[in-house]
């Protein structure tokens, strides 16, 4: 046998174990295959895409799947697109024939008003200048363990600009018409100051801006604002919205009427109230 037919048995073999993977990789292909319900790439069609996590997936395309999911199940309850909105989840309903709910609009909120005038730096920190860093090696630079450390984690975790570090106080301030409630910030916060709220009736929201579960000389004393349990807030709610738990006050905006009764008694300043009108000072006397 010469060298050519050295070759062209060589060539043949090759062909012939070519062949033969590739029916073997049909037939797996074939057998093994995941058949995808056309209904999500739909779905997928209808989301904005931006990938951010607020729906609690992945992405959108895992959220997609959700859906369908959810779709045959029988409800989609609880599974929303905060980018995307009313309108997507409109879209989506129609395209899964599911009856469309539209849900209130979130907006984050940040619970600490330490301010540079409320809180007084009592330390330096040098090192790694980030709010995981801090919270992990220290108590930050004031003698409040729970208040903000002001280096700007919510800020970088927000994909739409929503959120920017002020730096006269210190504290991160969230633009509502920019927040789309993707709760990128409240995760990236260490001390979960930031709380994701119904945005309410005309962007009005009460709320206590204090996480400081220490007893009231010890909050007071490293904050001035720092809510010390007193309960003032509590007894006068008329709508059993405002509990007081750990030396703490909370609202519960699913209770909350926004009478407003509150935000006087707070002998600190705690309980803020946000797009409500000014009323003026003939009008409060009366």
């Amino acid at each position: 046998m010469n060298d050519m037919n050295y070759i062209l048995v060589a060539v043949m073999v090759l062909c012939g174990v070519a062949l033969l993977a590739a029916v073997v990789l049909y037939t797996v292909s074939r057998k093994f295959a995941v058949k995808e319900d056309p209904r999500v790439k739909d779905v997928q069609q209808c989301l904005p895409g931006a990938n951010c996590g607020g729906c609690g997936f992945a992405g959108c395309a895992a959220m997609a799947e959700a859906l369908v999911k959810g779709a045959d199940a029988g409800s989609i309850d609880g599974l929303r697109c905060p980018v995307g909105g009313d309108a997507a989840m409109a879209k989506i309903s129609d395209v899964l024939g599911m009856a469309s709910v539209a849900a209130d609009p979130m907006v984050a909120v940040v619970r600490c008003n330490g301010t540079c005038d409320n809180r007084p730096q009592v330390a330096v920190y040098e090192g790694l200048h980030t709010c995981a860093a801090v919270n992990a090696s220290s108590a930050g630079e004031t003698g409040c363990g729970y208040g903000c450390l002001g280096c700007g984690d919510c800020v970088s975790a927000c994909q739409f600009g929503g959120i920017v570090l002020n730096p006269e106080t210190g504290l991160p301030e969230v633009s509502e018409d920019v927040c789309i409630g993707c709760g990128g910030c409240v995760k990236a916060c260490p001390r979960h100051i930031i709380e994701l709220r119904k945005k309410g009736p005309k962007g009005r929201r009460v709320y206590v801006r204090c996480v400081n579960h220490d007893r009231g000389p010890v909050a007071r004393k490293a904050c001035q604002a720092a809510c010390i349990g007193c309960g003032k807030c509590e007894k006068v709610c008329p709508f059993g919205a405002i509990t007081v738990t750990g030396n703490l006050s909370y609202i519960d905006y699913n209770k909350c009427r926004m009478c407003t009764k509150c935000v006087p008694e707070c002998p600190t300043g705690a309980i803020v109230k946000v797009n409500f009108p000014v009323v003026k000072k003939k009008e409060a006397e009366a």
